[in-house]
């Protein structure tokens, strides 16, 4: 696996204790930024000079070291308001200055984070390759030409090269697992709601989710217990669910037979390794079936949920269909063909495989399955945008429409060098069992009390 950068416990504790500060680490972000140049990670970044002047206005912060992101900087998916800054979805047509900050964005930024900027991604986040893009197309940092994945593909990018110690981006199909699973970081879909999504552009609003990507397990814990809080501004809010307590963790496999690596035999041993290990580490394993998620799955883009799209970006197809990327535009386009029946069809067999869903969760805590079946260039995807995609998206799809928490946890590499990342997912609210889970395949220790709490138990016993 990787060794980005330094994580969010390591500039904290540089912060707090005085052997560096939040200028010296702006300065070194705006280096390794600079160093790298268009590459297709950031969209807009905060000058140099400024991103100074922000770094020293949190240094004069009353009770500044204290603060819980205490100057640890940050970036944001460019679909996602930050007040003063242009959000473009990738599309310079579309593009606007927003006037206020999406609440998520501003729990962090109380909490003493430095914004950076804000990242690609593939276009009106349509997508899961990182290609989708007007912008320079970013590639993975395993090399080969391999697509950065997306649409958070900036954001993955910003901290596998070791630029910010996490991002915030969104994933409504896949789009925080695939790009997080193609650059070998963690990527984590929360389940809906925990995280306000009041501020980010909808792709499909019954769905979106905001989503984190970091190095490590304590890094998500950390910027998790800013970020998330219930908003009434946000209909689909609501509270975390339970802290996990224990050390039985019964994660779920489905049979070989049941996945799918599209021919590629060096990622389907890999994968098949990495399972042979999960009772060493500790877990009680189980069989289980994927098709009921798999199901559910091919309603995502076989079915209306595409449609919902045109909620927010119809006037713009209309009104501007030349400013819209071809591949981008098509599938808007072809969303049209949906009507109120073929809604209500998908919308009760959605019910019926939930149903058949719940029970699985009577058995197991937790499925493991891959995060992606295999990789491909860029040159494979613009050959075939759409297959390609699909096939992304294979083990991801189904995951908000059956409202399900899920992450994709790094676990080397394939026999042949590309990054291998299985994906841990479970019920609503079954958030902190898939980081446990996580947190053990990582052999990260993770402690029972929330990081705020078990920060602050620190302090007293200092």
């Amino acid at each position: 696996m990787l060794n980005p950068g330094p994580t969010v416990a390591e500039i904290l504790a540089s912060h707090e204790s005085g052997s560096g500060s939040p200028t010296n680490t702006a300065a070194r972000v705006a280096d390794a930024i600079a160093a790298r140049g268009a590459d297709g990670t950031w969209i807009t970044t905060v000058p140099r000079d400024r991103l100074l002047a922000d770094a020293a206005e949190i240094e004069r912060r009353p009770g500044a070291r204290t603060l819980p992101l205490y100057g640890v900087p940050f970036g944001v998916k460019d679909s996602i308001d930050v007040a003063g800054w242009p959000t473009t979805l990738a599309c310079p047509d579309y593009a606007y200055t927003a006037t206020e900050t999406a609440p998520a964005v501003q729990r962090l930024l109380d909490a003493g984070a430095l914004f950076v900027g804000k990242t690609n991604l593939d276009q009106f986040a349509t997508g899961l390759n990182g290609t989708r893009t007007p912008y320079p197309v970013p590639r993975s940092v395993f090399g080969g030409d391999l697509i950065s994945g997306g649409s958070s593909s900036g954001s993955a990018l910003a901290v596998a090269l070791g630029q910010v110690p996490f991002c915030v981006a969104t994933d409504t199909a896949g789009s925080g697992r695939v790009p997080a699973a193609l650059n070998g970081i963690v990527g984590w879909k929360p389940s809906r709601g925990l995280i306000s999504t009041v501020g980010l552009v909808p792709a499909c609003k019954s769905l979106d989710c905001m989503t984190l990507m970091a190095s490590s397990i304590e890094d998500l814990d950390r910027v998790f217990d800013v970020i998330a809080g219930l908003d009434p501004a946000d209909a689909w809010s609501r509270a975390r669910g339970p802290r996990f307590s224990g050390d039985r963790l019964r994660v779920g496999l489905p049979a070989p037979s049941e996945l799918e690596f599209f021919g590629d035999e060096v990622f389907r041993a890999a994968h098949l390794g990495m399972r042979d290990r999960l009772a060493r580490l500790g877990f009680d394993c189980a069989p289980t079936t994927l098709m009921p998620f798999l199901n559910a799955g091919a309603l995502l883009y076989e079915g209306p949920w595409v449609a919902e799209r045109l909620v927010e970006f119809d006037d713009f197809l209309t009104g501007k269909p030349e400013s819209m990327l071809p591949v981008v535009r098509e599938i808007f386009t072809g969303a049209k063909r949906f009507d109120a029946v073929d809604v209500f069809r998908a919308q009760q067999r959605l019910q019926e495989l939930k149903s058949v869903v719940a029970r699985i969760w009577t058995d197991i805590d937790v499925v493991m399955v891959p995060t992606i079946g295999t990789t491909f260039t860029v040159a494979q995807v613009e050959a075939d945008p759409i297959a390609t995609n699909t096939v992304l998206g294979h083990y991801t799809h189904f995951g908000n429409l059956l409202d399900l928490t899920a992450i994709a946890v790094p676990v080397g590499s394939t026999a042949d060098g590309r990054p291998l990342s299985v994906m841990i997912f479970g019920p609503a609210l079954a958030d902190d069992t898939v980081l446990a889970a996580a947190a053990r395949i990582l052999d990260e220790p993770r402690p029972l009390l929330g990081h705020a709490d078990f920060r602050l138990a620190q302090r007293e016993r200092r």
